[in-house]
């Protein structure tokens, strides 16, 4: 499984490059992920199809299997960035623990999202934005980020 997330962090960095999108932040779950991109653009559904179609096939290859993984079209909504993306940072980090049976019960002890490199315990994602998130943060000074 590890292989396959990083597989999947690896696909991230290549969109970023070849599409020039934004990625803001991730979280790999076992059967599905989320992803806050910002798209300068106008791309979303290339990038989508992109992220999608090469995960699918390198996915396949490693299992040794054939057959698409995603069922339905990707879901997405438009964000006023100010407004909405702390709320949205938190869902997606937060995926992890907020479930019936949380895969971890410290954020940080979660690989697979982009959390820990947001509070410095994982490798800095070069294509990783993070400053966005830390300037509306620091507009809103009574806004906890993060709850852990």
């Amino acid at each position: 499984m590890a292989r396959n997330y990083q597989t999947f962090i690896d696909l991230l960095k290549d969109v970023h490059e070849r599409f020039g999108c934004i990625v803001h932040c991730y979280c790999l779950m076992s059967y599905h992920y989320h992803l806050l991109l910002e798209t300068p653009n106008a791309n979303l559904s290339r990038i989508m199809r992109h992220i999608n179609g090469v995960y699918t096939q390198a996915y396949n290859r490693l299992k040794k299997t054939d057959g698409s993984l995603f069922r339905d079209r990707f879901k997405s909504i438009l964000v006023d960035k100010d407004a909405y993306i702390l709320q949205l940072s938190r869902y997606i980090h937060r995926n992890p623990t907020d479930m019936k049976q949380p895969l971890v019960y410290k954020l940080e002890d979660y690989k697979w999202s982009s959390y820990r490199a947001y509070i410095g315990k994982a490798k800095n994602l070069k294509w990783l934005y993070k400053q966005f998130t830390y300037d509306v943060c620091n507009r809103q000074p009574n806004h906890t980020l993060y709850i852990t």
